[in-house]
């Protein structure tokens, strides 16, 4: 008997998602502001390991492979167009040997850049870039398929189109930038329609807007379908007027001040599961610190039960000192 398939975990109740990868890796030093193309899967793909590790041991039920922007067409943009079957094998390896019988593997999809509404040359293109991407990734043993990030509906659909025709459950979510619907002018709860009509067993939105800007949106698909709903923010904190992070003079390299707190991401994940949304994740700037907290407020995550002698009559950390780990102290950690 093999692992529990990702649509037989829905039904039982939440699943966990994990955080973000590439600009946490940008951070480490592994992958470069700017072309944020995955080579880590390549370079160094102990670093990858790691992330994944700390995204599993925080309680995560799903590792996304990092072949984000592993097309051939971003690639080429730092001279790596020729190695997209290698990039997309290791990146979906590195994820398989963490996750063991533990967590499932997401292959993933991402935006293009090359789409362009109304043109069949440039759906086609985005078909076979996606076509590409899927031949590897289902070779090298996915449970199912994330495609995500696309602020153009006409995009999404192509990856529902694409990602079924592998026969595994598919999951698609798009993203709102600085106006409440996609590029083409969709709202929310006509893109969770479509997406859902195309065929997608999960739908929902990620990336680009934090929690307090795209749990709206998710609430309109929620009262819109009955289906299955995703959704993973970036722990960023952005204006109201200006919600999409990629949009601020902070990005990428000015964010720091703006990284959401772990209750704030773990606030997040009770809200979400109140709304009724069942695929709880994050996206940029989430890390394990945050989805150890949300695993904790969904119950998936046993408290710390590590032995700690306290003192005794004299405190012997400034936890104790202070009054930190006292009934009513505003938080354990």
């Amino acid at each position: 008997m093999g692992k529990k398939g990702i649509l037989d975990r829905l039904k039982e109740g939440p699943v966990l998602g994990d955080g973000g990868y590439l600009l946490e890796l940008e951070k480490r030093g592994w992958v470069r502001a700017g072309p944020f193309t995955p080579e880590v899967a390549l370079t160094y793909p102990n670093a990858l390991r790691e992330l994944h590790i700390e995204f599993r041991e925080a309680g995560a039920e799903v590792l996304q492979a990092l072949t984000f922007y592993a097309s051939r067409d971003k690639l080429a943009t730092v001279g790596l167009e020729n190695r997209l079957e290698d990039l997309n094998r290791s990146a979906v390896r590195v994820a398989r040997e963490v996750a063991g019988d533990r967590c499932l593997v997401a292959g993933n999809l991402s935006l293009t850049w090359m789409y362009e509404p109304g043109s069949p040359s440039a759906a086609d293109r985005v078909r076979s870039t996606f076509e590409e991407q899927l031949a590897v990734q289902v070779d090298e043993g996915i449970d199912f398929i994330i495609g995500e990030t696309f602020s153009w509906l006409g995009e999404a659909l192509i990856a529902v189109e694409r990602a079924r025709k592998t026969g595994l459950p598919v999951m698609v979510t798009i993203c709102f930038e600085n106006k409440d619907e996609t590029a083409e002018g969709k709202s929310a709860a006509d893109a969770a329609k479509a997406l859902f009509d195309a065929g997608a067993d999960i739908v929902g939105m990620n990336c680009l807007r934090p929690p307090e800007h795209i749990l709206g949106p998710m609430e309109q698909m929620r009262k819109a379908v009955s289906g299955y709903l995703a959704c993973q923010p970036v722990a960023y904190r952005t204006p109201k007027n200006k919600p999409d992070f990629t949009s601020l003079p902070e990005f990428p390299y000015g964010l720091d001040p703006l990284q959401l707190t772990r209750k704030e991401m773990a606030d997040y994940a009770v809200q979400a599961r109140d709304l009724g949304i069942n695929y709880i994740g994050a996206c940029c700037g989430a890390v394990a610190m945050h989805i150890r907290e949300m695993a904790r407020v969904l119950g998936k995550l046993p408290e710390d039960s590590r032995t700690w002698k306290k003192g005794g009559e004299k405190p012997m950390s400034a936890y104790e000192y202070y009054d930190h780990d006292k009934p009513g102290a505003e938080s354990k950690r």
